[in-house]
């Protein structure tokens, strides 16, 4: 990835430290994994010991209770549902873990609905259904976190339904060649969040977009923070973030390149594009760097909205072409 000398000191965090977020979390993949270990139990509840063959198995076995499920390396054609509890699904090495191509209920690899998991050090590869929602995470109630993972080559990476009181915390995650708006479902995204109560999203990296937009959430109180958006390499993709019901929170120290190959290029981010749920007044949008493709040419807006809310839009560097702010 190639990024040209900023033309004015950066607001907030520097360019090259920026830019280091993005290689760590896309450089965390690390060796490719051992053979998938198809005669062992590769997965491990590591409070009782026990051991399984099979992820639904051990998922089943913790049933309403608290536990980590420790998953050997390998590359796995299995997904899970969680029903309830609390379950930790944590790689034994970061990288060494692909679950690949296998989804649960035409969702995804895993399909959750306890009361909160967390996914660490965990690949997830090749999710397509039918409708076109196929992800890594399909989240239907409860808390979630998602640390040093990878979504790639699926029409989502994570998609959520709608908790109020849930929160939902990914951090240092890369997302990459996801999204889609070929199908009956409508447009895939990298990450799809519901109606949830909190998001945060940090020292994560987005690239390679196939469609839709990077990040959608309609939650109530949305955190961006040193994130990479890196749309270089995107096609017939749309907004870095949308925000289409409104809500708080901040986007700031990030940083976004725009693509030549966009369905739609007329903004950055989009707050209240679609039918309002929350109020958006105090929405912090600062020290955050944002640039088109080198040798690219174009207006643009940086952040368009549409609530009428009052945003707090601070200082943030912008490339020659783009619009501070629009309402529409």
């Amino acid at each position: 990835m190639s990024h040209s000398t900023a033309p004015a000191r950066p607001i907030g965090p520097s360019l090259a430290a920026i830019a280091a977020i993005s290689a760590l979390a896309g450089s965390l993949s690390f060796a490719a994994p051992l053979a998938a270990q198809s005669g062992g139990k590769a997965f491990t509840i590591v409070e009782s010991g026990e051991s399984f063959g099979s992820l639904q198995d051990a998922v089943s076995q913790i049933g309403h209770s608290r536990a980590t499920i420790r998953i050997a390396p390998g590359t796995y054609s299995q997904c899970a549902i969680q029903q309830a509890g609390m379950i930790r699904y944590q790689a034994q090495k970061p990288g060494t873990v692909i679950f690949d191509g296998k989804t649960c209920e035409g969702k995804a690899a895993l399909v959750l609905r306890g009361r909160a998991a967390e996914v660490v050090g965990v690949t997830f590869r090749n999710m397509y259904v039918r409708d076109g929602n196929g992800a890594g995470i399909r989240l239907e109630k409860g808390d979630l976190s998602v640390e040093q993972s990878w979504f790639d080559d699926s029409q989502q990476g994570i998609l959520t339904g709608n908790d109020p009181a849930g929160r939902i915390a990914i951090d240092k995650v890369t997302f990459s060649g996801l999204g889609t708006c070929e199908n009956s479902a409508g447009c895939a995204h990298s990450i799809y969040i519901g109606d949830y109560g909190s998001l945060t999203v940090s020292r994560s990296r987005f690239e390679q977009g196939r469609g839709g937009h990077y990040a959608k959430s309609r939650a109530a109180n949305n955190v961006f923070s040193a994130n990479s958006f890196d749309d270089a390499k995107g096609r017939a993709t749309n907004y870095m973030i949308d925000l289409p019901a409104g809500g708080g929170g901040a986007i700031r120290d990030n940083w976004f390149v725009q693509g030549r190959n966009k369905e739609n290029y007329s903004a950055f981010i989009a707050v209240g594009a679609e039918q309002l749920m929350h109020r958006a007044d105090g929405l912090k949008i600062e020290g955050n760097v944002a640039r088109f493709v080198p040798g690219l040419s174009r207006q643009s807006v940086f952040v368009a909205d549409w609530t009428g809310h009052n945003l707090a839009i601070g200082t943030n560097e912008l490339a020659s072409g783009l619009k501070r702010y629009e309402k529409r």
